[in-house]
């Protein structure tokens, strides 16, 4: 019932940010816009793979954008998961706004007064921190699961809103730049911003990769005949 209702949620974001659709636009347009695609790098031959363009076939620069976009947010996620599951598995906690257990790095196995997860379903902090990464994960309670998908689903309106209704922004520009990376001369147009967007791009896909092998070690132990943390 849990898993239902996580995937009717889940469904419903998803289905709000579909690909837009184009009015048949010219093969010409489509094809001199993949040729500048930060995405068609060295290890593509600087094309864009069969697949790739059969899927993009009959389609304009925007669909090709709204792809661009979902690769990138993709690998965002991805890195931060790799890290994320690295932490688990090796048991590297950090304190819990100065809890007094759970997932404090100091004092990793004082229980008294431990910090509850969930008060109904019993799971405290410590619980989440002596888990296996997969188990981690089931042991986040529904509240915890619709608080995740109400935060990504409100990022993904803000996406949205300044992508396609807005305009006038780069693939994977969302507005959010409290670093002041983009405050320079050109932008992300701008020559190290460009160099620095193509690795994000690389990283990415190699996080992609990396989670789906290890979640897949995780759960039939085996499955990555590979280094695996």
């Amino acid at each position: 019932m849990k898993l239902a209702l996580l995937l009717s949620t889940f469904l419903a974001y998803a289905s709000a940010f579909t690909a837009p659709l184009s009015a048949k636009p010219s093969t010409t347009s489509l094809s001199s816009t993949l040729e500048t695609s930060l995405g068609l790098t060295v290890e593509t031959g600087r094309k864009c793979p069969p697949l790739g363009a059969k899927i993009l076939e009959g389609t304009g620069p925007e669909a090709l954008a709204w792809f661009e976009n979902a690769e990138l947010k993709h690998g965002r996620i991805a890195m931060v998961a790799t890290i994320g599951f690295m932490v688990q598995k090796y048991g590297v906690h950090f304190p819990l706004y100065l809890g007094p257990s759970g997932s404090n790095v100091f004092h990793p196995s004082v229980t008294s007064g431990d910090w509850m997860l969930s008060t109904s379903s019993g799971v405290s902090f410590s619980d989440i921190a002596a888990a296996a990464p997969l188990d981690a994960v089931k042991m986040v309670p529904t509240g915890g699961w619709l608080q995740i998908l109400f935060v990504a689903g409100w990022f993904e309106c803000v996406a949205y809103q300044r992508q396609y209704n807005e305009g006038g922004r780069v693939p994977g520009d969302f507005g959010f730049d409290p670093l002041g990376f983009t405050k320079r001369d050109g932008g992300l147009e701008s020559p190290e911003l460009k160099s620095l967007r193509v690795k994000e791009i690389k990283n990415g896909r190699i996080a992609m990769l990396a989670i789906a092998g290890w979640v897949a070690n995780e759960a039939i132990p085996g499955a990555l005949p590979v280094w695996h943390p």
